[in-house]
């Protein structure tokens, strides 16, 4: 069987408790989000819980991977086995290229889904089907070449961090700059996992990955505990995205 994940030894079981964390805080963010487009109906927040919804889905394609394939914990156990014991190698390579292929396309599509929501101007059919061909690729050949995925991914972030940094010059939000720090964090993950042939920088950026996801978390926090404040002052959930209006004076 092809090694696609690069995860090294005296790292397994580590990296899972970063995945289920992770998966964790997206989901919590895109319910958040969720909850605010139903009450604002701003079309920028259900976006963003769009975005990050599709990347929860790609941290639990990851997670439900590696338990099958690495790790005997509960009916995970069983699963690998039975597809181990089956004789039929081929069964293990196709879930194992499968479950990193919805990782992949799921991230991207959900970063891809985040860069366009500060965009005011539409898009076309023709535009969404070009773009989700190229991600479609990128998923694809990233099965031979992982460095690929993670390039791709940091021009996505790329492109994400420069459209909040306009977004923030028109705000001047904190929860847009949170979202800024969060974003840019992830990016430097991706620049350590470019190299994540190198063991030891595997793990630092996973655990890059983890500080960025503690921020989104904290963004979290910061909404819930603010965000019902007659005078919020820019710390509803909806502030933290594609809001470009100015700050308001108290």
């Amino acid at each position: 069987m092809v090694k696609i994940a690069l995860t090294p030894d005296w790292f397994l079981g580590k990296d899972l408790i970063i995945d289920v964390f992770s998966f964790l805080v997206l989901v919590i963010f895109a319910f958040f989000a969720y909850k605010s487009y139903k009450m604002s109906k701003n079309k920028g927040t259900f976006s963003l819980g769009r975005g990050l919804g599709f990347i929860a889905l790609a941290e639990l394609a990851d997670i439900m991977t590696k338990l099958v394939l690495y790790y005997h914990i509960g009916p995970s156990r069983a699963i690998g086995e039975a597809l181990i014991t089956s004789n039929i190698v081929g069964s293990v390579d196709i879930f194992y290229y499968a479950g990193f292929f919805f990782y992949r396309f799921f991230m991207l599509l959900g970063l891809y889904f985040i860069y366009r929501l500060p965009k005011n101007r539409k898009r076309s059919i023709e535009d969404y089907i070009l773009m989700f061909y190229f991600i479609l690729i990128s998923a694809f050949l990233s099965q031979e070449f992982f460095y690929i995925f993670h390039a791709t991914a940091l021009i996505l972030l790329g492109l994400i961090i420069a459209s909040y940094i306009k977004v923030y010059r028109e705000n001047k939000f904190f929860n847009t700059k949170i979202l800024i720090a969060g974003f840019s964090i992830l990016a430097v993950s991706q620049m350590f996992f470019l190299f994540s042939e190198i063991p030891i920088l595997f793990a630092i950026a996973d655990v890059v990955e983890l500080i960025s996801y503690i921020i989104f978390l904290g963004l979290i926090i910061r909404i819930w505990k603010h965000g019902k404040e007659k005078k919020s002052n820019g710390n509803n959930i909806r502030y933290a995205g594609d809001s470009s209006r100015k700050r308001r004076k108290h």
